[in-house]
C-alpha cells in the first residue's frame, strides 16, 4: 500500500496544480474504512483521505472529480473562506472546477439465497436465517442455503 500512497500523493498534487493553480502541501492517504464516501478532508491537520474502492471501481475522470471535491474543502479552508458543503464559496468553486457533489455508489449489497426443498421457492435475505428454526412460508418445507450474491 506504500507505493499506492506515493502514487495518490503525486496525483493529488498534480490535480491541485492543474485545476486550482495552488500547491497541495499536506498528506493524502488511503482510508480502507470508508464505504460510501469518496474522500474526507480533516481540518485539524489538513490531510485528505480517499476511499481505495472508489479508485479501483470508478473511471479515472470520476476519481479526479472526487479529488477536486476534497481539494475544494482544502483550499477554501486554507484561504479562510466557507469550506463546508452548505457554503456558497464551496458550491461556486466546486462548480468552477467540475468536482462531484456526491460520491457515486460503488458498494453492492450482499444477500443470501435460501430455497425450499419442497416447493422450490427462493428467499433472498440480507440477514442469515437459522434453517433449523425457520420454514418456508408457502408450504412449511425445509429451507436450505444456496449461495451469497451481491446486488
Amino acid at each position: 500500500m506504500e507505493v499506492l500512497d506515493l502514487e495518490l500523493q503525486t496525483l493529488v498534487e498534480q490535480v491541485s496544480l492543474e485545476d486550482f493553480g495552488l500547491a497541495f502541501e499536506h498528506q493524502a492517504v488511503w482510508n480502507n474504512r470508508l464505504r460510501t464516501t469518496g474522500g474526507l478532508f480533516y481540518p485539524m491537520d489538513c490531510h485528505l483521505a480517499f476511499n481505495p474502492l472508489m479508485y479501483q471501481r470508478l473511471t479515472s475522470i470520476q476519481f479526479r472529480q472526487i479529488i477536486r471535491h476534497e481539494l475544494c474543502h482544502y483550499h477554501l479552508f486554507r484561504q479562510k473562506k466557507g469550506y463546508q458543503h452548505r457554503d456558497r464559496d464551496f458550491k461556486n468553486l466546486l462548480a468552477k472546477v467540475d468536482g462531484l457533489r456526491y460520491s457515486p455508489k460503488v458498494m453492492s449489497k450482499k444477500y443470501r439465497i435460501y430455497q425450499c426443498q419442497k416447493c422450490g421457492q427462493e428467499f433472498k435475505r440480507v440477514r442469515q436465517i437459522d434453517t433449523k428454526r425457520f420454514r418456508c412460508g408457502r408450504c412449511s418445507g425445509k429451507l436450505i442455503y444456496q449461495t451469497t450474491r451481491y446486488m
